[in-house]
């Protein structure tokens, strides 16, 4: 596990296309950064050419790496984002990734994966840095799914 796919024409809008990947770069960070994950050394470079992100820097839990991979791959313009750079301890539940597909609600993908629809906030919670309603998400959004 090093790179994780993501589709680079969704995603929340923070630069332009034409960006320079230095300036690019410098605003996917201080996304991850505004999430408080506790990752030092933080380092990002992003690619404009294929849309590759480059995490590197010192996570205290491997729940900080993969929501900090998701903020930056649920970024319009990043395609792949790339943690090999990325120091990480063990993980200590199972988690699982789910790209959203039109008609989903976090509620039909609680049913799929806890049996119980009711249980919806548990995907939420584990997924705030990148969904902020529980009823606005949308097609081609990457998210976790705690599975402990």
């Amino acid at each position: 596990m090093g790179l994780f796919d993501f589709v680079r024409n969704i995603g929340k809008k923070i630069f332009p296309p034409e960006a320079k990947p230095e300036d690019a770069s410098v605003k996917i960070r201080h996304e991850i950064e505004a999430a408080t994950l506790g990752i030092t050394n933080l380092q990002v470079a992003y690619d404009a050419a294929d849309g590759k992100c480059t995490l590197a820097g010192d996570c205290p839990t491997a729940e900080a790496m993969q929501k900090a991979v998701l903020i930056a791959g649920n970024i319009q313009g990043v395609s792949e984002v790339n943690i090999s750079g990325l120091k990480v301890p063990p993980p200590k539940e199972k988690v699982e990734y789910y790209v959203i597909v039109k008609g989903d609600t976090l509620s039909a993908i609680a049913k799929k994966y806890y049996g119980d629809a009711n249980k919806y906030p548990r995907i939420f919670e584990a997924n705030r840095e990148v969904i902020k309603d529980a009823n606005l998400i949308f097609p081609g959004q990457k998210i976790r799914i705690p599975m402990d």
